[in-house]
């Protein structure tokens, strides 16, 4: 279904807009999904961003949804020609006429997507970017008054204090992340949430505290004396999610899950202490939350990220799924099981834990060491234990910072990186190396 869509010309569409951040990633596949399923309800896409590896499917897309800017993030000087190609090899293969589109192309291609949109508050952007690349296209929709449906995790905890101050009314940010979508649904349910109305939410004195559901990834229940020798091929086999490479790495280390912690302390304003990760190997329960009576609210539901992708456009709307998102089979057997986490075989989440507590600066340090990490353990450079090792030794050399700004933010980037290369190149990434 990915990249096909109705035409426009034949039936009317809502004079909502939308700007779709990684669009041939899975979740802007998967958003393009949805689009289709809500039909004549679905906003009007104007504008789709990739990082240019699958130029093929992104001119698909292009082409099937007549959209008329394609932002590409490449840096190559001949990449527009390439796009350009490809949309029209796309145009040829459909038998029709090659598109007239603005191609944009280079690092910041993306905000320059959303920026000259001219976008409002009746307009959605979805970013669904990998990495703290997507910080600019965040802040970029933040300033626009646009609706952020928020799947780029490391954009808030890289820069939370400046996602924070750019919002421009309550309720801009809806969280994708199918663990957020659940902590924003079961808050739903308390006296003070009607909706999520805000990331930074005040009066939680009914929260007693969230708790975050963790697969457990490919490894779960291995003792840390059993994890070595990790291959790229094993970390990358997700039991029940399926995901980009990077973030099924984090998942495996449950980096990913740290920093979900970080993103879900930044979003409702709950102090890390109180946020709490379980494992629940079959993914149904994708998060809770345990208010002070003792009741805890929880969100179920297959492990399908069209759900939440379909709240982030509709949110507080409930959209009509059916045919796209299978529910819950209540007329089978079903055991869902909880395990405490093992700590010691996975220290990811204590680490982000302490990150967030340290600076606000120490969650950009812990994500930029790790982006390094794992692209050099997926080359063959890197040993799976030592990823969190030098996630650790960087984010213990950091001194960390108060009020950042956006250029201090980059700086510490930087630095985090350079870091974890030369421990890299050093073969320093733990102790047990």
């Amino acid at each position: 279904m990915t990249g096909h869509a109705p035409s426009r010309s034949r039936s009317p569409q809502s004079s909502q807009r939308l700007v779709l951040l990684g669009s041939t990633g899975s979740i802007g596949t998967q958003t393009l999904e949805v689009l289709t399923r809500l039909g004549q309800a679905a906003p009007r896409v104007i504008a789709l961003a990739a990082g240019g590896s699958r130029l093929e499917l992104l001119a698909r897309q292009a082409l099937a949804w007549e959209v008329p800017v394609v932002a590409v993030t490449g840096g190559e000087e001949d990449l527009a020609d390439h796009v350009r190609e490809a949309l029209t090899a796309a145009a040829a293969e459909a038998g029709r006429p090659d598109p007239v589109t603005t191609i944009l192309t280079g690092p910041d291609a993306a905000t320059m997507a959303v920026e000259s949109a001219g976008l409002g508050p009746q307009d959605t952007v979805v970013n669904g970017i990998t990495g703290s690349v997507g910080l600019l296209p965040t802040l970029a929709a933040l300033h626009s008054g646009a609706r952020l449906a928020l799947a780029n995790k490391e954009s808030l905890v890289v820069g939370g204090a400046l996602v924070r101050q750019s919002l421009t009314r309550p309720g801009q940010v809806v969280p994708v992340d199918s663990e957020h979508s659940a902590i924003a649904q079961a808050l739903a349910s308390g006296r003070h949430e009607k909706g999520l109305t805000s990331p930074v939410t005040s009066g939680r004195s009914e929260v007693r505290r969230l708790v975050l559901t963790a697969s457990g990834g490919p490894f779960r229940g291995r003792s840390r004396e059993t994890l070595t020798g990790i291959s790229a091929a094993a970390a990358l086999n997700h039991p029940t999610w399926d995901m980009g490479p990077v973030v099924t790495i984090n998942s495996s280390t449950l980096v990913n899950k740290g920093l979900e912690l970080i993103e879900a302390h930044l979003l409702f304003d709950v102090a890390p202490e109180q946020i709490d990760v379980v494992i629940h190997p079959q993914s149904v329960i994708h998060s809770m939350v345990e208010f002070i009576d003792g009741a805890t609210i929880a969100q179920a539901s297959p492990p399908d990220m069209r759900l939440p992708i379909a709240l982030g456009l509709t949110w507080p709307e409930r959209p009509d799924l059916a045919g796209l998102v299978a529910p819950n089979d209540w007329h089978e057997p079903v055991a869902w099981t909880f395990e405490p986490l093992d700590t010691e075989a996975f220290p990811a989440v204590d680490l982000a834990r302490s990150a967030v507590a340290a600076s606000a600066t120490h969650p950009a340090v812990l994500n930029a060491a790790n982006e390094q990490a794992v692209a050099a353990f997926l080359k063959g450079d890197l040993e799976w234990q030592d990823i969190v090792e030098i996630d650790a030794v960087v984010v213990g050399e950091h001194e960390g910072l108060a009020c950042p700004s956006l250029d201090d933010i980059l700086a510490v980037e930087t630095w985090a990186r350079t870091r974890a290369d030369e421990l890299i190149v050093a073969g320093n990434g733990g102790t047990h190396s």
